[in-house]
């Protein structure tokens, strides 16, 4: 789901043009920046579900229970969002918090039941994920939706602004379809994976 994420970094980056773009990328994949080293320690874990042969995200149970639960994701959300807003103001910093809590809301129906309320799965309430994971083809559509609809918001801001500037707008149709490679590079790279 990582282009996914990606492709409304860049629907944001078109709306909020002062945000930087490292800082919307760094913030939309937050909480698997934060997953990495805790699924390396063993707090978090990944576990092969069907055949066992641990293929694509559709063979796989994350057990990202601090990172993914969902107060887990406020509470990164909430201190990436007041990191941002010390330097560059309560505005960017709220729209970095929403970046890093976006991922949560876009994992929920990708995931299998794997996404608990509470870190570390506290008071074991039932577990969220609507399992889309599991239907390759819905899976990638939902990705390739949010890849070229962020890539074509961005691009028609790029091209607005270096119009506006007396510009041409070369530069900016170089990005955008950067951008959207890059997307579907990634997209293309996770369903080969299922």
């Amino acid at each position: 789901m990582i282009a996914g994420h990606f492709g409304l970094a860049a629907a944001v980056k078109s709306r909020v043009p002062r945000a930087p773009t490292w800082a919307l990328m760094l913030a939309v994949i937050w909480m698997d920046v934060i997953f990495a080293p805790l699924l390396i320690a063993g707090v978090e874990t990944i576990q092969p579900v069907g055949s066992g042969d641990g293929k694509g995200y559709g063979a796989l149970i994350i057990h990202a229970d601090w990172t993914h639960s969902f107060v887990g994701a406020l509470v990164l959300a909430v201190t990436f969002g007041l990191g941002f807003a010390i330097p560059w103001g309560r505005k960017l910093g709220t729209v970095m918090g929403a970046m890093v809590f976006s991922h949560w809301l876009l994992d929920l129906p990708m995931h299998h039941h794997d996404m608990p309320w509470l870190p570390a799965n506290a008071g074991h309430l039932p577990r969220m994920g609507f399992g889309l994971w599991s239907f390759p083809a819905p899976a990638a559509l939902l990705e390739l939706v949010l890849v070229v609809g962020g890539t074509w918001l961005y691009w028609r801001k790029a091209v607005a602004v270096t119009v506006a500037s007396g510009s041409q707008p070369k530069r900016a149709h170089v990005a955008a379809i950067a951008m959207a490679l890059s997307g579907i590079v990634t997209l293309g790279l996770n369903v080969a994976g299922q």
